[in-house]
């Protein structure tokens, strides 16, 4: 299926008019894809990468840990659970930003970073991102189908706080919360697909990437917080203001802790002092990384904010490299 065929009918936009205000520049969507599939693949942030990353890796991060407290080690399963994670991520990234921008219809064109997303600027109707929104489910679950079924059961789960996430801004100062649930079910259901059921060492590592998602994305509601305080948007960036650095020293040394607890709690049993030990690198690695960050933050200043939201990437891929290390000893 190509986008040209199958997709549903989309305004013309050219380009540059076209282009979402906070796009990566030179984006592969802009560059290569076909004016009318680009505004379905705005949609779904597919020119906007970082989204993607942060919703795989905790998927990786469940998954390698998982195999690396299996004394079987992995499995010739776990290549495809390594690529479903990264296949589902894409497609389900894709249809909650789109289900994101249908609920938000009414308050993006309101915000200056915002107001040029496909709905709000016009290149899509609310019934063509509706469709592009259940034909990537679609996909996506066709995927899920090829695991076990606890991870399917975790799947399905994973839908309700998807489906809230766009309204907790509405009725609370923390909608970061609900992301960093949405966000972070991977780490459950990588885990699970890997070995078949769940114990502390994923709940920990769940927690772990609840406690990361409130640090990056209060940095990354920094860049709206003027707009949104205009409009009556609640996020954890207004709440914490000139108090954010100290906020967010909190969530990455609970990050830290919970996921060297995760850890400790799967590897203790069966693994030996050498995994265990390079393991236990990469929360201190990640870290340092989150040190560096808000070393840098400027809460003020919107560019700087993206830059570091972007960063977070590089961040959650230390703990990855870690537990594959960790896995062949």
């Amino acid at each position: 299926m190509t986008p040209h065929d199958q997709l549903p009918e989309a305004n013309d936009i050219p380009d540059p008019e076209g282009r979402v205000a906070d796009a990566v520049s030179r984006n592969w969507v802009d560059r290569f894809m076909p004016h009318r599939s680009r505004p379905y693949l705005r949609l779904s942030r597919a020119d906007r990468p970082a989204g993607t990353w942060l919703l795989l890796l905790p998927c990786w991060w469940g998954l390698w840990l998982a195999a690396a407290s299996d004394g079987s080690g992995l499995h010739w399963s776990d290549g495809w659970i390594f690529v479903a994670c990264a296949a589902g991520a894409f497609l389900m990234r894709g249809a909650g930003c789109t289900w994101n921008d249908i609920a938000d219809r009414d308050i993006d064109d309101k915000v200056a970073r915002t107001k040029s997303r496909p709905i709000p600027s016009g290149q899509v109707t609310v019934r063509q991102a509706a469709v592009w929104m259940v034909m990537q489910a679609l996909i996506a679950f066709v995927i899920l189908l090829t695991l076990n079924k606890a991870a399917i059961a975790l799947g399905i789960i994973a839908l309700v706080p998807v489906v809230i996430y766009p309204f907790a801004k509405r009725f609370t100062w923390w909608p970061q919360v609900f992301l960093g649930i949405a966000f972070n079910w991977g780490a459950l259901l990588a885990w699970a697909a890997h070995s078949g059921s769940l114990g502390w060492p994923p709940v920990l590592l769940y927690l772990a990437g609840i406690s990361w998602t409130l640090f990056y994305d209060t940095i990354y509601a920094h860049q709206d917080k003027e707009d949104d305080a205009l409009i009556g948007v609640r996020s954890t960036a207004r709440l914490f203001a000139e108090n954010t650095h100290l906020w967010l020293r909190g969530f990455f040394a609970s990050s830290v802790l919970l996921m060297a607890g995760a850890i400790i709690l799967a590897l203790g049993p069966s693994a030996s002092m050498a995994a265990m030990g390079v393991a236990l690198l990469g929360p201190w690695a990640f870290g340092w990384h989150m040190t560096w960050q808000l070393r840098q933050l400027d809460i003020d200043n919107p560019e700087n904010c993206l830059r570091l939201f972007r960063a977070n990437r590089d961040a959650g891929l230390i703990p990855v490299l870690f537990f594959a290390i960790a896995v062949i000893l």
